[in-house]
This record gives C-alpha cells, sequence and structure tokens, in this order.
C-alpha cells in the first residue's frame, strides 16, 4: 500500500510517518496543498491522509479540485476541526473518512486499511486463500499452515500481488508500493525481495513476465 500524506506540523507529520513505515506502508510526505493536489492528479497513490489547515491550498480546497480532476483516490481527513459542519462539508465535497485530532495511531491504521479495502473491493481484512493467507492487521503469513516472518518490503510485496492474484503486475507499480519517493532504492531491489519471496515460500509461486513483471498463481483448491 502507498499512501500520500499531507500533514504541515513537523512533528505529527514525522510520526505519522514513522507509524506507516512500521507498518509497511510505503508513504510519500507533503506539507503544503498545492503540492499535493500536483501529486493526487499524477496517481499512484492508494489512500492519502489529508490535513485541512495546509499553506498555500487548503484541505477542503484540494478535496474539492482533485474530485473535480476525477482523482478517485481515497480521502482520510485529519484534521484538529472538530465542528459537525466541517466534518459534513468536507464528506460532501469528496472525503472518504474523518479523524479527529488528538487520534490513536492504530485507529489511523485501521481506517486506511478499510478505506483501501472498500477502494479495492474487498470485503475481508484477511487476503489470499490456502495455502497462503496474509493478515494485513497483524502483519501475519501463513504458508500450508505455518507461519512465514517478512520483513516489511517482502511483506508489502507480497501484499501487493496477493491483491492482483493471477494478474501481472508491472514493476514500476510494484516498486512504488513498496517505496517512497525519499527512498534509496538500489536497481535489483525488487528482484532481491522476488527471489526472496520465492524462497521462504514456493520458487513456482511468483512468475517472472520478462520485461514486464511479476504475477502471483495460487494453487488451484482441492476439490
Amino acid at each position: 500500500m502507498r499512501i500520500l500524506l499531507v500533514e504541515d506540523d513537523p512533528l505529527l507529520g514525522e510520526g505519522i510517518q514513522t507509524a506507516l513505515r512500521r507498518a509497511a506502508v510505503a508513504v510519500d510526505w507533503l506539507t503544503d496543498g498545492a503540492a499535493a493536489l500536483a501529486a493526487l492528479r499524477d496517481g499512484g497513490f492508494d489512500v492519502v491522509v489529508l490535513d485541512l489547515g495546509l499553506p498555500r491550498l487548503d484541505g477542503l480546497s484540494v478535496i474539492r479540485a482533485a474530485r473535480a480532476a476525477g482523482v478517485t483516490t481515497p480521502v482520510l481527513v485529519l484534521t484538529a476541526r472538530d465542528r459537525v459542519a466541517d466534518r459534513v462539508q468536507a464528506l460532501d465535497l469528496g472525503a472518504d473518512d474523518y479523524l479527529g485530532k488528538p487520534f490513536d495511531p492504530d485507529e489511523l491504521l485501521a481506517r486506511i486499511r478499510a478505506l483501501h479495502r472498500r477502494a479495492s473491493g474487498q470485503a475481508q481484512p484477511q487476503l489470499g486463500r490456502e495455502p497462503l493467507l496474509l493478515d494485513p492487521v497483524n502483519f501475519g503469513v501463513r504458508w500450508h499452515g505455518r507461519p512465514v516472518d517478512l520483513p516489511r518490503r517482502e511483506f508489502a510485496l507480497l501484499r501487493a500481488l496477493l491483491e492482483q492474484e493471477g494478474r501481472i503486475v508491472g514493476r514500476e507499480a510494484l516498486q512504488q508500493r513498496l517505496y517512497g519517493w525519499d527512498d534509496d532504492v538500489a536497481s535489483n531491489s525488487l528482484v532481491v525481495h522476488v527471489h526472496h519471496l520465492r524462497r521462504k515460500l514456493d520458487p513456482a509461486l511468483i512468475r517472472t513476465v520478462r520485461g514486464v513483471g511479476y504475477s502471483l498463481v495460487l494453487p488451484a483448491a482441492a476439490p
């Protein structure tokens, strides 16, 4: 999952960014509304976490302009404004959820996961089916019933492939799900992560489509 965080408070922004990265989420952090609108128009994000009181362009204007431009990325408004009228206005303009400050980081993560599930058409929090099950809440993976410990980027890669099970996912799309703008990415990082997943799970689970990307195909269910 890749999140766009738009928050002009440096301490809060740093704290949210750290919490998201610990949860195996790639995050890009911006501090003003005009830059956020440009990033949303470019696309590539699963959810945007948006403050309302922003410099250059306030959060409500960002929502209004993004929706007018056809941007469908789910928007979670995160703000200290606690009036019902503020919440109603944000939701009517196109926000998908609203969380007041101060907040619990676990609740923020849960709301982000819920928005992502809804946008992906996924009803259940657990991904996959036997023999591969992935739990995004507890960052757990089970393969043929046994737990598999994965570092956060391998977990994020497996999740991205599992969400598109049976489809080819391009290399660039996968890298966007694993890395933010400021991350130092080696040219062979994705190949290395795929290699590790194959070794820990099954070499045949992830198929390489040369020059395009990768595809994860689960074994057919037993009759």
